[in-house]
């Protein structure tokens, strides 16, 4: 799989998600965290899925019908669609959907059958590090946890003072300003610096 990382803006997509177990639970959960709008679609939703219902997650308790992916029902307003029932037929035919629609679709038991795969992702603060592995979500995760034991709130933090000097810069005008504290604050030495505490000393100069 040639593999092409992009990150959407959670809070500009809108999701359907057809199942309602742990694994559609999971992938809603991450699509909510990430500000997403989600619609669940399940037969027979689980504790855990009901217990996400909100503004932004619509339940519906029903089986899937193929209408739920009509081009009347998603186009325009669905970004992404996830099959993640337990039924290989069932997942097959709301990616076969999808894929008519030209909506992007993941597929729990079946990645290679859907345009594209959720990926192992450590958080911190706007920090996203997200890791695949050939289609081995185990060493994906052992990958992503090696690099959240090191990058970790020490990273949050200075990410996000750089994202505030940045904007206040750039908001003034300062963009000359802005490129010398970013060649100054990021360069071979950044992390050694954050991680030592150097970091902020440095901030402190451009404030």
């Amino acid at each position: 799989m040639s593999a092409y990382p992009i990150a959407l803006d959670g809070a500009r997509v809108d999701a359907v998600i057809v199942g309602g177990g742990s694994v559609a639970e999971r992938k809603a959960r991450a699509l909510l965290d990430a500000g997403a709008r989600v619609r669940i679609i399940a037969a027979e939703p689980g504790a855990g899925v009901r217990a996400l219902g909100s503004e932004r997650c619509f339940i519906e308790a029903r089986p899937f019908a193929p209408d739920d992916l009509s081009p009347n029902a998603v186009a325009g307003r669905t970004t992404l669609i996830v099959a993640a029932t337990d039924r290989a037929d069932v997942n097959a035919r709301v990616a076969d959907s999808a894929r008519a629609l030209g909506v992007l679709v993941n597929v729990a038991d079946d990645p290679a059958a859907g345009t594209f795969i959720t990926l192992a992702t450590h958080r911190a603060g706007d920090l996203v590090v997200a890791v695949t592995a050939g289609g081995v979500p185990g060493v994906a995760a052992r990958v992503r946890d090696a690099i959240a034991s090191r990058f970790d709130t020490r990273y949050a933090i200075a990410v996000s003072a750089l994202a505030r000097l940045r904007r206040r810069l750039l908001d003034a005008g300062s963009r000359d300003e802005w490129r010398s504290a970013s060649a100054s604050l990021v360069g071979d030495t950044f992390c050694d610096a954050v991680e030592s505490g150097q970091f902020s000393q440095e901030l402190a100069a451009w404030r």
